[in-house]
């Protein structure tokens, strides 16, 4: 496929560099819809308008989107990395793979960029030169960090600009012991900067060393006779004590690591960072990641490294994946003092698992948790169109089923959805005759073009998308009636129940997309609807045929009749069961004819 340019564009492609660097996709308002990495940005670029360019509905949308491109040239592919990430994290294009903004979670910062730092709970991450610990999902938590930082140090609560703002006299917070006074000139920037130390080694979770100077203090207070010190460092020491106990039940091994886990469901993936200092677990950090569909397992990994673990300051040389992330070279140049680790066995094998299982468990919690928002948040009708790369919304679908039983009364059935609600009015059966009686692709293909020709010979608007149910082959005999007809244009796809995956034209693999999304169910509840409404089309024929196979052998019962008994009495059983009386109050029904068929029936099952 070929995708037409404007001459300007022709031309900045051609003139395009051949070393590595960055490209940035932009649409007709100049948005930046992709950022890319590339060794050679010419051909790489070019890629795009290429004939066996890959035809996913992502990449489909994106080439109808494009109308030019900027290039940033690099010495190298590490620098490329380096500079999509932050181009990513600049922009957030829609086709990139993002991690989802965390803004909801509180986190710990340590304000690192003033004299005297502070330790602060925000939902932002925009003051420059702080350190940030988190974000905690457990409120609770952040509590209770928070609550042994302020036992054990001295760490100032206002939002004085030390050391140019000075007072006069001390506030509350030095008289009840929490605050040493640095306002007042009371406590000198390398002391108190050792007590930062202390607390950026608590928050790393290397509270073995902490718990060590926290015993020293307290020796010495105890030597120069502050009792009432020591007695503080003591109880600051028991609560830190308190804190490691529940680590140390996921003590796996010795040492020091950063254990990567990871799951993915559909367009829905997650990465952990598990803390391990000391052989303990201390700290679970994540981040969800959004616009991976289609996206390799590798390539997901590897963004979540590049976007999340480069950027973390307290990192550990040991670096345990899962598996190989994609651009591995260009990480280990980047991070060249990180060992990067993928284990088979023994204890950093149990540290991955651990990873993974958290990884899952998330994943599983974000589903429950949001579904019912996500759900009401986003639109399934345009997110059916997003994820199916559409160009237009399809605010109307139509759902073709095939019924039949064991080969016999096989009925078709078509339902028309609009803005995601049933359209009743438009629901049609269709009786199907022939070849289409012993093939379900010569059913489909009969269906959908009767459906076709009755639409187009009165006139009347087709669907935005048509829907079958079933797999490739049903999608081809649904494609062929539409060629057939010169109806090229309208979009169908086909849903197969096992595994709920939707088959496109023109593209060899089935798109999975995921089980919570709003597209999927709104084709769910399409497809469900056409066979509920085409197996009751199906027990209505059967019913028909049953009463009528009965009927046919009473001498004097013709199809006027027979069609009057069955809208009567509704099936077989129902006229079985009723009076010479209630039959003979038929229009052109004697009685003497009732009692011949009550005769009958009852000799026929006698």
């Amino acid at each position: 496929m070929t995708v037409s340019a404007s001459d300007a564009f022709a031309r900045k492609l051609d003139t395009l560099p051949d070393g590595p660097g960055v490209y940035l996709w932009k649409d007709a308002q100049g948005e930046v819809l992709y950022v890319g990495k590339a060794k050679r940005l010419k051909s790489r670029v070019r890629s795009y308008f290429a004939d066996d360019f890959p035809l996913s509905p992502k990449h489909r949308l994106l080439q109808r989107l494009i109308a030019d491109v900027d290039t940033i040239v690099v010495r190298s592919e590490a620098e490329s990395l380096l500079l999509e990430n932050n181009l990513i994290k600049e922009y957030r294009p829609r086709f990139n793979v993002r991690l989802k903004d965390d803004k909801s979670y509180p986190s710990i910062a340590v304000t690192l960029g003033e004299p005297f730092p502070r330790v602060l709970v925000t939902r932002r991450r925009d003051i420059a030169g702080a350190r940030y610990f988190g974000p905690y999902t457990d409120v609770a938590q952040l509590r209770k960090t928070l609550a042994i930082i302020r036992r054990l140090y001295t760490m100032r609560s206002c939002h004085d600009d030390l050391p140019r703002d000075r007072r006069e006299r001390p506030c509350l917070d030095y008289h009840i012991g929490r605050c040493r006074a640095p306002c007042v000139g009371w406590q000198n920037e390398d002391d108190y900067r050792r007590m930062v130390n202390d607390v950026l080694s608590f928050l790393e979770g290397r509270t073995q060393d902490v718990r060590q100077r926290v015993r020293d203090a307290m020796a010495e207070a105890s030597g120069r006779e502050d009792y009432e010190r020591a007695a503080q460092l003591r109880d600051a020491l028991r609560w830190l004590e308190r804190l490691d106990e529940p680590a140390r039940v996921e003590t796996i091994g010795r040492g020091d690591a950063d254990v990567v886990g990871y799951a993915r469901d559909g367009d829905d993936a997650v990465g952990v960072l598990l803390r391990v200092r000391e052989g303990c677990v201390v700290a679970r950090d994540h981040r969800f990641l959004e616009g991976v569909e289609e996206e390799r397992d590798d390539a997901i990994l590897g963004a979540f490294l590049v976007r999340y673990y480069v950027p973390v300051e307290s990192r550990v040389p040991r670096v345990v994946l899962p598996f190989p992330a994609a651009e591995m070279a260009s990480l280990q140049e980047i991070l060249p003092d990180s060992e990067w680790t993928i284990p088979q066995r023994g204890t950093a094998a149990r540290w991955r698992d651990l990873a993974d299982e958290n990884a899952r468990h998330l994943l599983e919690s974000l589903r429950i948790e949001s579904f019912e928002t996500e759900e009401r948040a986003e639109d399934p009708v345009y997110a059916l169109g997003r994820d199916l790369g559409l160009s237009q919304v399809p605010r109307s679908l139509v759902c073709v089923d095939i019924s039949n039983n064991q080969g016999r009364d096989i009925v078709g059935s078509l339902v028309w959805f609009e803005g995601g609600r049933p359209r009743k009015s438009e629901y049609r059966k269709f009786k199907l005759k022939g070849l289409a009686q012993q093939d379900d692709f010569a059913a489909i293909h009969e269906v959908v073009a009767r459906y076709l020709i009755r639409r187009r010979d009165e006139s009347l608007p087709l669907p935005d998308l048509m829907v079958i149910d079933g797999g490739k082959g049903q999608l081809g005999a649904a494609l062929d009636a539409a060629r057939s007809l010169g109806m090229t244009s309208l979009p169908i796809v086909s849903l197969a129940k096992r595994d709920e995956e939707v088959f496109l034209p023109d593209r060899a693999e089935p798109l999975r997309l995921s089980r919570r999304s709003p597209s999927l169910r709104l084709l769910q509840r399409a497809r469900d609807e056409a066979h509920r409404f085409g197996l009751a089309y199906n027990r209505q024929r059967r019913r028909e045929r049953t009463i009528t196979s009965e009927l046919l052998n009473i001498p004097g019962i013709g199809p006027t009749r027979r069609r009057l008994l069955l809208e009567r009495f509704g099936s077989l059983a129902g006229v079985k069961s009723a009076t010479a009386t209630e039959l003979a109050a038929l229009p052109g029904m004697s009685t003497a004819m009732a009692e011949r068929i009550l005769l009958h029936l009852k000799s026929s099952t006698g």
